[in-house]
This record gives structure tokens, sequence and C-alpha cells, in this order.
């Protein structure tokens, strides 16, 4: 045994376990599924980190207060939370930047369109490729062994006690685990298995575009659900799930490929009718739960409908949109049904009432009389050219994972392990039991993984075990 502790993963969460377990002592040795050009999971695709922060600090403007971070993950998780582990996160995000940088991560404002997020969330500079790529370099001074292409197909448990693990034939041992391994979002059998079918006989997950890495297959959960009885927490169905350009290639289309006008005009299905309240709230806070109302509907496809009003005031998705200068026009060349869809805009046209537009506030631009409503950033769409995007269910991450505590320990039949520890997508649905807000995913990886890079440290090392602060 020449490793103490042993990382399964090569994301966000995986490497700052590995950090903190070498920083602490250990002899650390990490497991990348992907080849080294498709390193670092779905972080690779990430931009930001979501921060609570009491006065303004360098790239981040005002406060972001605890309260109001928890009151935030509260109202798009509807409650379906552990506030205790949640708050954990809320006030390891608080902290962790001066480490972060330590090892190489550096910040910048968000970007005008950015989701309106200069307040709340910090940008990596050069995105999550670059955040992954420092990350690597300070492990490898640290002296922490990379090993590529070594996809883990199974672990040996013992007692609640991880012993080993297999890659490719080959047997490795350790003092102590990190799982850090994903989800199950690029395993279509198991997403199809999850969704099943609809009433109308539709298999939704069929449809699913995949916006991070292909190597989340969640072989490692699974093995750890079904063949160790490892405690679980959260629905499969559940996902953080965004509607996609529907051009979107099947894996790592990223973020070039989110629609983000979604706010600022209407959205119809195929029948060409509306389905939900498209200002619902402020589009950090809702642009995650679009991919999955777009997957309940037939065929599990939407349309994106704005004017020339809209165009400015959104990032721009990588590929454009069909214009027309009329809207019979665009009905057509979307291939819907003309009379339903201009049955659709008119209704919503007649609907609205004039207020202030602003799209930086919960404005008073509202519909009347119309089911669904659209509650804020309601204006006509009157003023061509006409534009529609159309949209599929992209999946980012799924939620079902190990359940855990304070501690990152994996638990079974209630115990937490001593030696095993889990962090990042293999755990989020202890904080994500449904919704999302920007930059969650990642405050989530940060913080467990600290926390499971430590506490695998203390394990390896012989030391007592204690409630560790990320």
């Amino acid at each position: 045994m020449d490793t103490d502790v042993l990382v399964i993963g090569g994301g966000n969460a995986a490497l700052c376990a590995a950090l903190m377990a070498a920083e602490a002592g250990a002899r650390v040795t990490l497991l990348e599924a992907a080849p080294k050009a498709w390193r670092g999971g779905n972080s690779s695709h990430t931009r930001n980190l979501r921060c609570m922060h009491d006065a303004p600090q360098d790239v981040l403007v005002e406060a972001y207060p605890e309260e109001e971070f928890w009151q935030d993950l509260l109202k798009v998780t509807a409650g379906r939370t552990d506030e205790a582990l949640a708050r954990l996160v809320i006030r390891a995000s608080s902290t962790c930047r001066p480490w972060m940088q330590r090892h190489g991560v550096r910040f910048q404002p968000s970007l005008s369109g950015t989701l309106s997020l200069s307040r709340t969330n910090a940008f990596f500079m050069g995105g999550g490729k670059a955040l992954v790529n420092a990350y690597y370099r300070s492990a490898e001074r640290l002296g922490v062994r990379i090993r590529y292409q070594a996809p883990v197909e199974r672990i040996e448990v013992a007692e609640g006690r991880f012993v080993a693990a297999w890659t490719g034939g080959e047997r490795l041992t350790a003092r102590a685990c990190v799982l850090a391994a994903g989800g199950f979002e690029s395993n279509r059998e198991w997403l199809r298995e999850a969704w099943g079918t609809n009433d109308r006989g539709e298999w939704p997950a069929d449809q699913f575009l995949i916006r991070g890495t292909r190597y989340n297959q969640g072989v490692l959960l699974k093995h750890l659900l079904d063949d160790h009885g490892a405690d679980r927490i959260g629905d499969p169905t559940q996902a953080h799930m965004v509607a996609i350009d529907a051009r979107a290639p099947l894996y790592d289309g990223g973020i070039c490929t989110r629609i983000d006008c979604v706010s600022l005009g209407v959205v119809v299905n195929r029948e060409a009718r509306r389905f939900y309240d498209e200002g619902e709230d402020f589009w950090p806070k809702r642009y995650a739960i679009w991919g999955r109302l777009v997957a309940q509907q037939p065929g599990q496809i939407g349309y994106s409908i704005i004017d020339a009003k809209a165009i400015g005031r959104f990032m721009p998705p990588v590929f454009p949109g069909v214009t027309a200068d009329t809207l019979p026009e665009l009905a057509r060349r979307l291939g819907l049904d003309e009379t339903v869809f201009m049955q659709t805009l008119n209704a919503y046209n007649a609907a609205c009432r004039a207020g202030t537009f602003d799209h930086t506030t919960l404005d008073d631009c509202h519909t009347e009389g119309l089911a669904p409503a659209k509650t804020h950033w309601a204006r006509p769409i009157d003023t061509p050219p006409f534009h529609g995007y159309a949209l599929r269910p992209g999946v980012t991450f799924t939620y079902l994972g190990l359940r855990t505590d304070e501690t990152a320990a994996v638990r079974f039949g209630g115990a937490a392990s001593p030696n095993l520890f889990v962090a990042g997508e293999m755990m989020a649905g202890n904080v994500l039991g449904q919704g999302y807000t920007a930059g969650v995913g990642m405050s989530i990886g940060t913080a467990f993984g600290r926390i499971a890079g430590t506490q695998a440290a203390r394990a390896a090392l012989g030391q007592e075990a204690r409630h560790a602060v990320a």
C-alpha cells in the first residue's frame, strides 16, 4: 500500500479533495476516467461559484449574506434540502476563494448578459477549464499521482470500510478513499429506466442531450447503491436540466448551447401552446427548471419566441435562431401550426399590461386573464424581426446520490464509514432535492471536496476524525 488517499474522479470536487489531502501530508493518487485532453468532468464547462459575502469583495459587488443565499436555495428546492448541510456549503463558500487562489484560480467580474450574477457569483478567469488546469498543476506540484483513462469499475468494502478499488483489472489499495466520480447523466440507459414512458407512450429520456462529459456513467454510484447497500438520497428523475438548443451535440455542448432568452418572450410546445410562466422569477433561479419543463412536453421539444426588443439583453447562443419578418412566417419556418401559433401569440399580446420594463428587477410588466400567466417582463411580441429557437432538455447532472453528513462520510445502514468519503455530484442530492440556482453546484463540490479530502487524510494518517469546515 503506497497510497494513503485514493481519489476517484477528476473534476472540481475530486481535485479539491486531492489538494486538501496532500496539504495534510497524505500520499494521494487520483484516478480520472477520461483521457488527459478531456479531464475535469463537468467542471471544465463551469464558469462561476456562488459565494456568500457580507461586504463587497474584489469581483463581487454589494453583499450576499447567508440568510439570502439560504432563502434562494430554499425557494428553488421547494424545501427539498438538508438545511444543516446546505448552510455548511453556504458558509464554506465565503472562505474558500483565498484557498482557491493559492492553487492558481483567478477570478474576474461577470460579463454582461451572464444571468445578472455580479453580486452573487464569482467568475473564473478563463472559465472552468482554466480552474481545472490550475488545480491539476497544483496537484502535480504537491506530488499527487494522477492516472488518466482509469475508470473504476468497482470497489471493495468490508463492514463499511473501504479496502480497494479495481480499474482495468488492477486492484488498488489505500487507507482511505474519496468518491467524486459524478452522477449518471451520461448513462442513457439509466436515464431511460429512471424516466420510463409518459402518458403518450414516449420515452422522454431518448430526447435528452448531455451538456457535459460523456464519462459520468454512474458506474460507481450504482455499484455502491445496489451492491454495497449504501444509503441513498434523491430522486433519479431530478437533475440540473436546462433548455438548450435542439441542435446541440449529444455530449459536451456546455454553456454556449443554453438558450437564455426565455424570460424575454414566450415558450410554446410543438402544439404551439404556452405551458409555463416564463417570467416567474429571475433567470438565475429559474433557468435550470426549463429542461424538465420541456421534457414533460409532447416530443420533449419547445420553442422560445422573441422579437427585436429582446436582442442585446441576453447572452446569444452559439447557433443563430430562426428569423422571420412576420409571426405567421416564423411559425411556418419552425414547423408549427400557424393558426394555433397566432392564437397563442395574439392572446399573449392582448393580455400584456404595460409597466416599466426592467429585466434586472422583478418589474411590473405582467399579463392579465391569461393561463399560464407571465408575471414579470411581459411585453407584446410585436417588433420584427422575430426569432425562434427550438429547445431540447439538456441534462447537466443528476441528483440521485449517496447520503452523507457534515463529515462527508458515506453511510451504510445509517452508520458513517470510517474511511470512505463522497463529494460533488455523487452527493449533491443532499443539498439539491430539486431545482437549481446558478453556481451552487460548484459551491457544493468545493465545500464537500475540501471536507472529504481533509477527513480522508485524517483517517489515512490515523488521526481522530472531526467535523470539518471547508
